[in-house]
């Protein structure tokens, strides 16, 4: 694998080494990977470059062999590649493994001279896992703070002011969530409340979400842990969503479903509510795959067979969250499949060999993995048993 720059831990360019030769260049390309850490990593970039005059195009690749080759379809003649994620291509890469990508971006955007959106990389870190004010993202939480971009408020953490889409909300689930068929007192109390609702009523509402969560049937200890991503929101009354989270939500289930939309919200149009409808239908079919699931239990692995339609990404998170008693989640459609572990498992490497065995092409970090495959379901399921 050859590149000219890899701003990694070991990395061969510094930040600054990346930042003066992309502002040098006649035209850039970004390749993020599929997922909402990448797309807020990619919309930093690029709004620098438009502050900077400098054109570029973004395009999402959704596995390594994919990013690889759109990545070559740039001559460093013709201008510079920026990939977000792995790749084999000969091309600088924004892949960090101890932070989220999107925080690289944000320090990245500030080399290239721009103003970056503490909130977009707040948004990004949240998607990738990280928790606002803890390690990397304690500088943006505190700009975004300062400048009262943010605000910390009782309640659920959704991208509207809409209660009643707590029913979307992929940081929670339980018979509230769309597509379950189940009694919901929580879903009778957000038809009610209405998006002026004050304090105190949203805090019991976040109560009344947090019982209804971790009282469902199935649910694993984990989600205990799990539910506090789901509430108590850093409010973001001059971003495109409600919320940071809701923003990270919005932003992960675009990925999946509709990464278009997706990169065009992380840029900065004005498709906020093109990418909530997409949010929402992404939504449904995740927490209707997660509740209607065929599952299994291995030593160290919970498997979830879901519907074809199901966005196989969002579904190994909710089924790690909410439901798998083991470290590694799998949830698995006819022709693709999606992990997701409470740590670092290794996963990338794992979808790597599995493939090598069944075909397909793969994607993955330490805790996330996605693949498509050429073989039965068993077999995938038996290969990547042996791969972890």
């Amino acid at each position: 694998m050859s590149h000219t720059g890899r701003i990694t831990d070991g990395g061969t360019q510094s930040a600054s080494d990346v930042a003066a030769d992309l502002a040098s260049a006649p035209f850039v390309h970004l390749v993020p990977r599929a997922d909402g850490d990448s797309l807020a990593a990619a919309g930093l970039v690029a709004r620098a470059l438009a502050d900077d005059g400098i054109p570029f195009q973004v395009s999402v690749g959704r596995t390594v062999a994919e990013r690889t080759e759109r990545a070559g379809a740039v001559d460093d003649r013709d201008g510079r590649t920026l990939v977000v994620g792995d790749s084999d291509a000969d091309a600088v890469h924004l892949d960090p493994a101890d932070e989220p990508a999107s925080v690289a971006a944000w320090r990245l955007a500030n080399d290239l001279g721009g103003a970056p959106d503490a909130v977009l990389a707040l948004a990004g870190a949240v998607a990738a896992g990280a928790a606002p004010g803890t390690g990397a993202t304690e500088r943006l939480l505190d700009a975004a703070e300062t400048t009262g971009r943010v605000v910390r408020r009782p309640g659920a953490v959704l991208p509207t002011e809409e209660p009643a889409d707590v029913a979307h909300s992929t940081w929670l689930h339980g018979p509230f969530s769309a597509g379950v068929d189940a009694q919901s007192t929580l879903t009778d109390v957000a038809a009610e409340l209405g998006p002026d609702a004050d304090e105190s009523a949203r805090r019991r509402f976040a109560s009344l979400a947090a019982v209804e969560t971790v009282t469902d049937a199935d649910v694993t200890d984990r989600a205990g842990t799990a539910v506090e991503r789901g509430l108590r929101p850093y409010a973001t009354p001059d971003s495109p969503t409600a919320s940071v989270g809701g923003f990270a939500d919005v932003l992960s289930c675009t990925a999946a479903s509709a990464p278009g939309t997706g990169i065009a919200l992380a840029l900065g149009h004005d498709v906020a509510d093109a990418a909530v409808r997409a949010w929402r239908d992404t939504a449904t079919r995740a927490h209707e795959a997660l509740a209607t699931a065929t599952t299994g239990r291995y030593d160290g692995l919970f498997v979830a067979r879901v519907d074809d339609d199901a966005p196989a990404p969002v579904v190994a998170r909710l089924l790690r969250d909410f439901r798998s008693p083991e470290p590694v989640a799998l949830a698995l459609a006819d022709d693709d499949a999606a992990a997701a572990a409470v740590d670092d498992r290794g996963i990338a490497g794992a979808m790597a060999r599995t493939v090598t065995q069944t075909g397909g092409s793969y994607d993955g970090t330490a805790t996330t993995g996605y693949a498509t495959y050429e073989c039965e379901t068993k077999e995938f399921i038996h290969a990547f048993r042996e791969a972890l």
